[in-house]
């Protein structure tokens, strides 16, 4: 069976371009053939902050919303999250819905797709890595950045990706499905 992979739609801001990379590395990630690819929208799971009643680690979630997010969290191999930078920084929705969350991230490993001006979102990967690592999930250094992003774009808004581009993202799934074979025993134990 093949290792379950949820790329993870960053922003939920309106007019946002993320899923427009999700969903190309989404198809990527399916046609490179180690991972069952699926599409985690953080938009679409709504995540008010931090309403449940009881801390995550206790997994007594009450509210449908943290329920069907932590079955998502909890059914994926390894994730990659596709993150904008705001104000140097990761998007709110992304540390709201990690915060959500303790024993589901456990022993996974994490890839990045970061979009931004010319950094290429890579403030806000490096912001996210910390955070990650306190739930127990590995962030890998191979990633997929894009530099002032919309040059990336054609006039329909329809992601082109460059020879450069696709072969980071293959190196990334590369090294992530290797951390995801490697940690699985100890998810198995967990």
């Amino acid at each position: 069976m093949k290792h379950r992979l949820a790329v993870v739609v960053g922003s939920t801001r309106p007019g946002r371009v993320g899923p427009v990379f999700a969903e190309w590395l989404e198809a990527f990630a399916r046609e490179h053939g180690k991972f069952e690819p699926v599409m985690a929208d953080l938009a679409a799971f709504d995540l008010p902050l931090l309403d449940e009643p009881h801390h995550p680690r206790l997994g007594k979630y009450e509210k449908t919303h943290t329920k069907s997010w932590a079955r998502m969290v909890e059914g994926a191999d390894a994730f990659v999250f596709v993150t904008p930078e705001y104000n140097y920084f990761a998007p709110p929705a992304i540390v709201n819905a990690v915060d959500y969350l303790a024993r589901e991230w456990n022993y996974k490993p994490a890839g990045f797709l970061s979009y931004g001006g010319v950094s290429g979102g890579m403030r806000a990967v490096q912001a996210l890595k910390p955070l990650l690592t306190t739930v127990k999930v590995m962030p890998i250094p191979e990633a997929v950045a894009l530099p002032t992003y919309a040059a990336h774009l054609d006039k329909q808004g329809n992601f082109a990706p460059s020879e450069q581009v696709a072969a980071s993202a293959t190196t990334m799934l590369d090294e992530l499905y290797r951390w995801s074979v490697a940690l699985k025993p100890m998810r198995q134990a967990a």
